[in-house]
């Protein structure tokens, strides 16, 4: 490494102590570098002369208080909010103010009332719930324990998405309970949907422009940073990944097409960890955008505004808007220019039940077709937000596949109102993708979703359909690593013959030692339907041994009923077979959440 990097800022070192300095801090975690930054900036203040340090003569600096230090909060259930948070933290020390990071899982909430200056950064997950991370801490918040907080700003970054009713619900929760304890807002809570980029750098600027005069004190000199080693691709940059394969797993008989998908991230320098998501940039189905243009009667070249640019209609459909899911933000504006009583009527306060039925049942195609109105293009896009990449939990292990990352895919195909409707990202890549095309993507980090380091722990995997996909990912992974720890994994669906996905595989780990048990229910093999949860009442107590043996259990797939339901059942094995009252029992269901060791990847 020279001192001038090409297309870097040149440093005041010489060759060497550039490479000292390389060496010191490379492998260092943010949180790490953070700390020698006020640290060495602590030395600078003081005027340590030349060599002194070396000699062991100076000392550093003390600590910076909490009067002095910016906190950072997140409650993040995908990593988006902790993404932001780490962000601000690294435009704030690179600016000389001190920082501290933390997830809310792992601060006390008592602590408040020392600080000065406190960020927060929390997504909203589901029908308006707290992320896993942030359940306990917005639970004392909420709760007559909380303390005063007089004397406390506090500014709210809040995550969510508007085609969920209860958008943003937990930042405006923070934000107003936060209000109510006597803190200080020093900032408008800012509300973000799933496209967010653009706002989040927005709000730093506006924290870290600020940060004098909310902490009262003048930065240190920052600590003089050598170029960072980030991956090349990301949200802003995607890799054009190529496609290997791309197989229905599903039987001919079956109602559900489920796809394994495989992409090359060879040249990519991209890596993933078990619990990871891969992000799916896609385009919307083209039967859809040709449906949306008739229905209006526009011409398909009909310039439009998509962000910074213009395009014609049709390419702004394709690749810019959303035109599957409806937000909050279309809802209202379709109602005002549609002057539809029904509509606004959904929207009343008291309706929010009805409202979620309306959304999970309503495409945008719906609702102007129910509720017409006489609009033009750049009217129609307007109350259309961006077009977001789609996630999908990992289903492979980038240690047994180098260089590789598997998907596996639920095609969404359905009728409704009389109409195909089709989902978007998933019928991109099941319809729209041949071995050898490309499409863009990149990695999402889980931290919350993560195999136990210790590799003797035994772990219980909950996936039903194709919520099984991060167990495959894992099971991989324990695999390669060699670990002791018993693997056991409940896996649901329709039926045995042709919804049994991955079987040929978990019957080679169940035989090779991968995995130590494997329960399975299949929903319509007879007459009573049986679910996952009915097969963890039926091993409750050999599942209730392993809890206390440690086990660390996970659950993924669906979030509105089977993840509502598996809790309920562990709840009730926990009381039954660990002679607790429930009240007892969801106490220890919640102490193992706060220990990581109950942890979910629900959507």
């Amino acid at each position: 490494m020279t001192s001038q990097a090409a297309g870097s800022i040149a440093l005041p070192l010489d060759n060497q102590q550039t490479d000292r300095l390389t060496a010191a801090v490379n492998g260092l975690t943010p949180l790490q570098l953070y700390w020698v930054s006020g640290y060495t900036a602590g030395l600078a203040a003081a005027g340590v002369p030349e060599g002194e340090l070396n000699a062991g003569a100076a000392q550093p600096a003390a600590s910076p208080g909490a009067e002095d230090t910016l906190t950072i909060l997140y409650g993040s259930q995908t990593g988006h909010g902790e993404g932001v948070a780490r962000e601000l933290g690294e435009a704030a020390a690179a600016k000389g103010f001190a920082v501290k990071l933390k997830s809310l899982a792992d601060f006390k909430p008592a602590a408040l009332k020392r600080e000065k200056f406190v960020t927060f950064v929390v997504s909203t997950h589901g029908e308006g719930d707290p992320p896993d991370d942030a359940e306990l801490f917005h639970e004392f918040l909420l709760s007559s324990r909380a303390p005063k907080l007089d004397g406390l700003r506090y500014a709210v970054f809040a995550l969510g998405d508007s085609s969920y009713v209860n958008f943003c619900q937990t930042g405006r929760e923070f934000d107003s309970r936060l209000a109510e304890l006597g803190a200080e807002r020093a900032l408008p809570i800012v509300e973000c949907d799933v496209e967010f980029d653009t706002e989040a750098k927005r709000w730093q600027g506006d924290v870290v422009e600020r940060l004098p005069t909310l902490l009262d004190s003048k930065p240190a000199a920052p600590l003089l940073r050598a170029v960072e080693n980030k991956a090349a691709y990301d949200r802003q940059r995607p890799f054009p990944a190529t496609v290997l394969s791309n197989q229905k797993i599903t039987g001919g008989r079956s109602d559900k097409d489920v796809r394994h998908i495989e992409l090359s991230l060879e040249g990519s320098g991209l890596s993933y960890e078990p619990g990871d998501s891969l992000a799916v940039v896609a385009d919307n189905p083209p039967a859809l955008v040709a449906e949306l243009i008739a229905h209006f009667g526009f011409a398909e070249d009909t310039p439009v505004a998509a962000g910074d640019e213009t395009v014609d209609l049709r390419t702004a459909l394709e690749r810019y808007f959303e035109i599957t899911a409806p937000s909050l933000g279309f809802l209202k504006g379709w109602a005002e220019l549609a002057q539809s009583e029904s509509l606004n009527g959904l929207l009343a306060a008291d309706r929010q039940g009805d409202l979620k039925d309306f959304f999970a049942s309503h495409q945008i195609i719906d609702i102007v077709r129910a509720h017409p109105a006489e609009v033009t293009a750049e009217q129609f896009t307007g109350l259309l937000r961006k077009l977001a990449p789609r996630a999908y939990s990992i289903a492979s292990s980038n240690t047994a596949n180098p260089d590789e990352v598997h998907l596996t895919v639920a095609v969404v195909r359905y009728d409704a109102f009389g109409h195909t409707h089709e989902g978007a990202a998933s019928t991109y890549l099941a319809d729209r993708l041949a071995e050898g095309d490309t499409v863009s993507v990149y990695i999402e980090r889980n931290n919350r979703f993560r195999l136990p380091a210790d590799d003797n722990a035994p772990v219980v995997m909950i996936g039903p359909g194709t919520g099984v996909a991060p167990f495959r990912a894992f099971v991989e992974e324990r695999t390669e690593r060699g670990a002791a720890g018993d693997n056991w994994l409940f896996f649901g669906d329709r039926t045995f013959s042709d919804d049994f996905l991955y079987q040929i595989e978990w019957l080679r780990h169940l035989k090779q030692g991968g995995l130590a048990r494997l329960d399975v229910a299949f929903s319509r093999d007879q007459a009573d339907k049986i679910y996952v949860q009915d097969r963890l009442r039926e091993r409750g107590r050999e599942l209730y041994e392993w809890i206390e043996k440690g086990a660390f259990l996970y659950v993924c797939g669906d979030a509105r009923h089977m993840a509502p339901d598996v809790e309920a059942a562990l709840v009730e094995i926990i009381a039954e077979h660990g002679q607790k009252s429930r009240e007892d029992a969801a106490a220890t269901l919640k102490e193992l959440k706060r220990a990581q060791r109950y942890q979910k990847d629900v959507y």
